[in-house]
């Protein structure tokens, strides 16, 4: 596959082959489908991820993401649901609308004039390592997240920093999440900082797609670990 073709179509369950992949993996959806992710090397630690970059999404793949999340997190009864930036936005939303909300709470890093420092925290990513933003939630949501059933939203989990500063910024305003939701969980490194730094059992943790960490070998890449 040419770079510019990933996340636009899904493919049939028959299409999957067995490792070690070449440069794509094949993550498989809910219904057995599959949606192949391009391979990432991890500096030069030999190891690598599946990548999905969900605002470089077609329309119908992002459609069905969210579609999957939805029907997922439906059963839960939410009030709420909040976004995180930046990829994890439309996801939200989406998810949001699926679930028969008028509305949903965007976290944000661009601040505005009226917010409350005291109501930010740090946040990076495993895409952006090196980034030095702060994480903010408009003042004027907080009535909606009071005493809310929450589902926190984002793109991917990998190793639990994003979502993690998620947490803890609505820890911040008073709210714990009954539960989480991407549409890729990347490996399972997010599982120990969410379980013992938040409290959040893997259980309520709802991913569409399962992502392992991989290995490279001279024949190409290999399942690392889950």
């Amino acid at each position: 596959m040419e770079p510019h073709e990933f996340w636009q179509e899904i493919h049939p369950a028959e299409v999957a082959v067995p490792p070690p992949y070449v440069n794509r993996f094949p993550a498989e959806l809910p219904d057995g489908r599959i949606l192949f992710l391009p391979i990432r090397k991890l500096g030069n630690t030999g190891n690598g991820i599946a990548s999905l970059i969900l605002n470089q999404a077609g329309f119908a793949v992002e459609a069905a993401l969210a579609d999957f999340l939805a029907a997922a997190l439906d059963p839960l009864d939410l009030d709420v649901v909040v976004g995180m930036p930046t990829l994890g936005l439309s996801l939200a939303r989406a998810v949001a609308e699926r679930l028969g909300h008028a509305r949903y709470i965007p976290l944000g890093t661009s601040r505005k004039f009226w917010y409350d420092d005291g109501l930010s925290v740090p946040l990076t990513s495993i895409t952006s390592p090196e980034s030095s933003k702060r994480l903010f939630v408009d003042p004027r949501m907080l009535p909606l997240l009071e005493g809310a059933k929450v589902c926190l939203i984002d793109d991917a989990i990998s190793t639990g920093t994003s979502i993690t500063a998620g947490l803890d910024l609505l820890q911040l305003a008073g709210c714990t999440p009954v539960a989480i939701g991407a549409a890729m969980l990347q490996t399972d490194r997010w599982i120990k900082p969410l379980k013992e730094d938040h409290g959040i059992a893997p259980e309520t943790v709802h991913g569409v797609l399962r992502s392992p960490l991989l290995r490279a070998t001279a024949d190409g890449w290999v399942i690392a670990r889950p």
